[in-house]
Order: structure tokens, then sequence, then C-alpha cells
């Protein structure tokens, strides 16, 4: 194989070319291969031979003729939705949901199932919550496996992608410890060997689907928040414009430390974050006021039912309410004023099944909170608002690590590794053809 001085070789090159032009169609299509050039930096050459290899492997399509001036008449060009389908898994604080995408990420189905009793992270169940809604979405969109790009997993904790026999999930907060999750769920059987499983942090795959697809489009510097149960939040720094090589750190900032010796954490810890701004935290410091939540016997079970239950007493003037509303408020707003000076981002999104029910009601006084403890000239810069995409950010964010993984190899897909020593999240997807 012919190598260049930078060390690439030619199936590097031509993987690159692939990945540049299916990424631009993408997220700027549909073009014209006069477009594409210009737009990739790639010769006209280089682009007619990339365009022609795309079509031949089903993944490009015609979308449609524009007039040009005084030439002949330009055919559009897209990325083709069905040549290849893409599974998003949210393992949430209430429920595991499990949807599954075309190419273009369109919903074709979706499973969710949700965990009981409340809260409830025990392995087995989830893994098999997992397994079965993979199932479930296929059988419902009569699909099979030959065109499923992989498994994106977003999940609460640190995913370590890197360890042996594939990536491991240390959650603290729900009693993970070290849980060989990819491991488990090859395990399961519920795919062929040659579809991976693809694991992140949850706040980052909600991170990345906010800079793909939603309110963070066309910032370089973001930090998306998760709000939910807990808290979280994943940086985006550098961000590219189409979206397509955002790569997002998940920050475990709901276990800042806000109150020396304060209310205890689930993460064990006192003075967390979390513990004053969590969903969970919410609810319990209501019910000890005297209000609902999951201490009222006679109140809803479910957390998001409690919560909604929370912010229609304080709507209808209860003061316990209120007031609980608005001590989240300020630590929230506190909280964030953290990230600020810390990393002076352009956005902040607020997502999360919380903080899309509460943000209506809360973000005014998140936003005074968040500039008034934070330094006068990055608060300056920096806006707050909740994300765009919706409950499903995670599970969308999830199908994005495999689609990334997509542009990566040029739209090629390669078996993962028999042997489980090889991270198999790091495994290229190579269409079989």
């Amino acid at each position: 194989m012919t190598t260049g001085r930078s060390g690439r070789t030619v199936r590097d090159l031509r993987r690159g070319n692939r990945g540049a032009v299916l990424q631009r169609l993408y997220f700027g299509g549909p073009m014209s291969r006069q477009e594409l050039g210009p737009a990739t930096g790639l010769s006209s050459g280089s682009v007619s031979n990339v365009v022609g290899e795309l079509i031949a492997d089903g993944l490009l399509e015609e979308a449609g003729i524009v007039d040009s001036d005084g030439g002949r008449p330009r055919t559009l060009l897209r990325v083709s939705p069905g040549s290849a389908h893409l599974i998003g898994v949210d393992v949430g604080e209430t429920r595991v949901r499990v949807e599954l995408f075309d190419l273009t990420l369109t919903e074709l189905a979706r499973a969710e199932t949700p965990l009981l009793p409340r809260g409830c992270y025990d392995v087995g169940p989830i893994v098999d919550h997992i397994r079965s809604g993979i199932g479930a979405v296929l059988a419902q969109a009569g699909v099979g496996t030959d065109r499923l790009l992989g498994v994106g997993v977003g999940v609460p904790g640190i995913v370590d992608r890197e360890a042996p026999g594939g990536a491991v999930v240390h959650g603290q907060t729900i009693g993970w410890d070290a849980v060989p999750l990819e491991a488990l769920l090859r395990a399961t059987g519920a795919l062929p060997q040659e579809v991976p499983y693809l694991i992140d942090n949850g706040a980052r795959t909600l991170g990345q689907a906010e800079m793909w697809f939603g309110a963070g489009r066309g910032a370089r510097d973001a930090v998306v928040v998760l709000f939910g149960s807990g808290v979280g939040a994943s940086l985006i720094t550098d961000g590219s414009p189409e979206g397509g090589s955002t790569e997002g750190t998940p920050l475990e900032w709901g276990h800042l430390t806000v109150s020396v010796r304060g209310r205890r954490c689930r993460c064990g810890a006192r003075g967390c974050l979390e513990a004053y701004t969590g969903a969970e935290s919410l609810l319990a410091r209501w019910a000890e006021r005297g209000g609902g939540g999951p201490a009222d016997a006679a109140g809803p079970a479910d957390e998001e039912e409690a919560l909604a239950a929370l912010l229609a007493s304080a709507l209808a003037g209860d003061p316990v309410a209120r007031d609980v509303l608005d001590e989240t408020a300020e630590y929230l707003g506190a909280g964030l004023s953290d990230l600020i000076n810390l990393f002076r981002p352009e956005r902040i999104l607020i997502g999360g099944w919380a903080g899309l029910l509460l943000g209506p009601y809360v973000l005014p006084a998140v936003r005074e909170h968040a500039r008034r403890h934070a330094l006068r000239h990055p608060a300056a810069r920096v806006s707050i608002d909740l994300g765009s995409l919706g409950p499903d950010a995670v599970t969308v964010g999830a199908a994005t690590l495999p689609l990334s993984a997509f542009f990566t190899t040029g739209g090629r897909r390669t078996a993962p590794p028999a042997a489980p020593e090889q991270p198999g999240w790091r495994t290229a997807l190579t269409r079989r053809g």
C-alpha cells in the first residue's frame, strides 16, 4: 500500500474523501457535484470519483435538478435515508428508551420500558430491557440487521471506553461499580457480532445531539446540561459549524461541592450541587416542608408525575412549592456560574426531562442568578436557554455514536474483533456489499 509523507495511505485518503463528502451532504445538503468541490476542498475529479463510489454503494441518491446560470441543469445529491439504520438507547432515570432511526435520524420505531420499582438500576434487568427493546424496534419496523451500523447507548456515570473487553461503566450514584456493559450486551446475542455497541455518558450524548441538530448548532463553545433526577453536563469546545466533528467532554458537574457539610447526595458525599438541584432532591425537600413528593404515600409514585404536581402547585400559588423551586433556581444558577467562569462558553443549554418540564418556569431566575454569581466579562457573552430536541435528545445523541463512526470510516463497515480484549467502541464499520 502506497504511503505519503504524512504517513497516510491511499486507502486513508479515499476514506477521508468519502467521509468529507458524506458529512457535507448530511449537514448541508442537498448539493450538486459542482458545489461539493468548494465545500469539501476536493478537486472536481476527486468529487466525481467519490460520488460515483457512494452512489454505487447506495449511500447517495439524486434529490432533484436545479437550473444553473447559462449552463446545463445540475443534479442535486443527498444522503440516502434508507441506506442504513441506527439504534439509540437512553438508560434513563425512570425508563429505558430504545429507538430505531434511518440514516438521517428519522425515527422508525421505539420501545420504552419503565424501571420498576422506580429507580431500580439492577444491571441484569437493564441489560434485558435493552436486549428486548432492540428486538422490538427491529420487529416493529420490519428491518433486519444487515444495514444496522450500530447501537449507541447513553448511560449515567463515567464510561471507560478503553477498558479491555469493551466499555465499562462506573455509575456511583446508581450503584454500578465497573459494570462491563458492552460485554454484557454482546453476551445477550441480540445482534450479530459485526454490529457494534458504542456506549457513552448520557450528558455527552445529549450534548452531541443538541450541537448537531438542536439549539447548539453554529456554536463553537457550549455547555449542555442534563437536568433530571440528578444533574450532569457536557462541555463542547471548538465545535464544528457543520456538527460532524463535535466531541463533548462529560462533566460530573452535579458533584461539585456547593455547601460544606450540606445535604447528603445520592453519591454518598455531602453538599453536592445535585443534592440541591436534582429532581429527586427537589421532591424530597418539598416533602420535608409538608408538600407532596415521593414521601407522600397518597401522592404520585412516578418521579415525573410528582415533579409535574410540584410545578402545578407552584403555578397555583402554593408558597411552599414556589419556595422550593425558587431555591432550586438559585442553586442551579450558581452552579452555572461556575461553568461560565471556568469555561467561558458561548451558550449554555438545559435539557433532560426535568429541565424541559421546569425550564419555562425557572429559566428567568436561573439566568439572573447565574449572571449575579459569574464574572461580568464571561457572563456578558453567554446565552442560557433550553435545548430544542425534547425528551428524546439523549436517544438521538446515542444514535450519533455509530453515525460518527460512519463518517470517520467513509461509510464503510468492518466487523468488530472476535476477541473481547479489543475495545469494541473503536472498531471501524464498513458496509458489506
